[in-house]
């Protein structure tokens, strides 16, 4: 079953200012990629790791570094209460479902699943998210602006100038990563299922490099009118709220057709490179999966309260 790279999903998506809203889902499926015993430590810290992650970008100022911690602290409280014991009902599916072969149809639909996830949080959070947004100064967005520019060298630097071999290395290397933490080690021929995956992959790491830039410049010029630094009247809260979650819209559904065909090709051949590594392990390393997700979902239902 797709236990593989459930962050993955998320890393596909840009590191920008809404990050505020899927902090707790991205946090979480972090947490769910290191030793078990450090679940609820990451998950009770979130709060606080959310404020920092934002202040580093927007330089906040008192006012507002006191009613984002509150917001934050009422956004982790509603998703321990709401959201962990489906996630911890959706582990559960996960362990049942381990034991057998899958499908890139299955995992395809875990994805699906976690952008369910996504949307439930991002629609908890808009009330504070806006009245954040409409509170960033002119000062404030250029922090934020020359945040990105230093993000994007980096993310250049990794992705962009290197040779697609060196691409494949690194891609190859991460995933193992993750997948030995589920299974334990996989033998040459599993590697070997890996490296052909990703070898067959048509990431164009330049097109999404392009998407991510436009998204960027799409929630400056957002930022922009929601605060009234872009010298037009703030709007309301009603009239911030929806030009926010247009701009999700946009980022979830590019207005660019080439790259949502790209993006969506992309997915479809993760979901069957883990289809066809899940299918080549032993019974072993997938009674070892199951252990391993069973943790996970002790450790949620604890996190959550429910017995």
């Amino acid at each position: 079953m797709p236990t593989l790279d459930s962050i993955s999903l998320f890393r596909r998506l840009v590191v920008s200012w809404p990050a505020i809203i899927r902090l707790l889902l991205v946090g979480l499926a972090a947490a769910l990629l290191t030793a078990c015993s450090a679940v609820k430590l990451a998950y009770n810290n979130l709060p606080d790791l959310g404020y920092w992650w934002v202040d580093g970008y927007a330089d906040l100022g008192d006012a507002q570094s006191v009613r984002l911690r509150g917001d934050l602290a009422r956004l982790h409280e509603w998703h321990r209460v709401n959201e962990m014991p489906r996630i911890a009902d959706l582990l559960q599916q996960i362990g049942r479902d381990t034991p057998a072969d899958t499908t890139a149809g299955d995992v395809c639909r875990f994805f699906d699943q976690l952008r369910e996830r996504f949307d439930a949080v991002s629609r908890q959070a808009e009330p504070g998210a806006v009245t954040l947004a409409t509170s960033l100064t002119p000062a404030q967005l250029t922090h934020i602006e020359g945040k990105f520019d230093k993000g994007n060298t980096e993310w250049r630097r990794k992705w962009v100038a290197v040779d697609r071999a060196q691409r494949l290395e690194r891609r190859f290397e991460s995933t193992l990563e993750r997948a030995e933490q589920f299974y334990g080690t996989l033998d040459a021929r599993q590697r070997a299922v890996l490296q052909a995956g990703l070898a067959r992959s048509g990431w164009d790491p330049m097109r999404s490099f392009t998407e991510r830039q436009r998204r960027q410049q799409d929630l400056l010029q957002t930022l922009r009118t929601v605060s009234g630094a872009g010298g037009t009247p703030r709007p309301t809260p009603q009239q911030a709220a929806g030009l926010l979650r247009a701009y999700l819209e946009r980022t979830a559904r590019s207005p660019d057709p080439a790259y949502r065909t790209h993006a969506q090709t992309t997915i479809e051949e993760n979901c069957l490179l883990y289809a066809q590594l899940h299918n080549s392990t032993t019974a072993a390393q997938r009674a070892r999966a199951v252990d391993r997700v069973a943790a996970y979902e002790r450790d949620a239902r604890e996190l959550s309260g429910a017995p």
